[in-house]
């Protein structure tokens, strides 16, 4: 991945323009999930997110990210034990299937981030104990997102949460700050201690991301080299934020 290192503080006008992106993402999100139908293609969620990005004159950070080559589509689509970076296509959603999505909205020159992960119809109670815990993995950490914390205590909260369960989170992959660019400083891994890290403070925006794995935190790279899958062949789930740090409580940017 292509990082810009520099820690940018927002103001409260930049906040602003982050919210209405937000808003703008989570509508996408909101969408694609309708569409978590068996028989579906992950092109046309791809299409679902395209359409509603045009509708408010936004694009997608994702489409053209400088990789191996540029990512294709707009949003990333990983299913059951791909953790991330998944690219639509033909292939289409199965009953039982687990689909984690991730979607980046640009308005007026700032970026907010967000991502979920969905069943297609009835899932096993083992997947759905997976999304329960990494969606209860990622609001630990966000609650942690406050000004006088460091970021080592997000990231403690986030894997005592996962781990507790009995499951791991990733290494490999973190959390960012974003805000005129998708990556940008600081990095929030998914484990960490506690007092340690960077210091929070008031105007930091920060997507928060754990990626949770059942059998390993090991991963590995597809032929396509983009998609990123668990070693093991077991699910994974992936859920994501993009908050803005302040005197108080954390302000969640990518809700509607």
């Amino acid at each position: 991945m292509d990082w810009a290192r520099t820690i940018h503080v927002k103001s409260p006008v930049e906040i602003a323009i982050m919210r209405e992106a937000g808003r703008i993402n989570a509508e996408t999100l909101a969408a694609v999930n309708e569409l978590l139908q068996p028989g579906v293609t992950t092109a046309d969620l791809n299409a679902a997110a395209e359409e509603v990005l045009r509708k408010y004159n936004a694009i997608s950070p994702f489409k053209g990210y400088p990789g191996p080559y540029p990512y294709p589509a707009s949003i990333t689509v990983s299913i059951n034990n791909e953790l991330v970076h998944g690219i639509p296509g033909k292939r289409k959603l199965r009953a039982g299937d687990i689909v984690s999505v991730d979607c980046g909205t640009i308005l007026d020159g700032f970026v907010a981030d967000s991502a979920f992960t969905g069943g297609v119809g009835k899932i096993s109670p083992q997947a759905g104990k997976l999304l329960e815990v990494t969606q209860g993995a990622l609001y630990a950490g966000i609650d942690k997102l406050r000004s006088g914390n460091r970021t080592g205590d997000v990231s403690a909260a986030i894997q005592h949460f996962v781990e507790s369960s009995g499951f791991h989170v990733t290494h490999e992959y973190t959390g960012h700050g974003v805000g005129r660019q998708m990556h940008e400083g600081p990095q929030v891994p998914n484990y960490g201690i506690t007092g340690r890290g960077l210091l929070l403070r008031p105007g930091l925006t920060i997507a928060l991301e754990p990626m949770v794995l059942i059998g390993t935190p090991a991963t590995r790279l597809l032929a396509d080299q983009w998609t990123v899958v668990s070693a093991d062949g077991s699910l994974t789930a992936h859920f994501e934020h993009t908050v803005a740090v302040t005197e108080g409580e954390p302000f969640i940017l990518t809700v509607l």
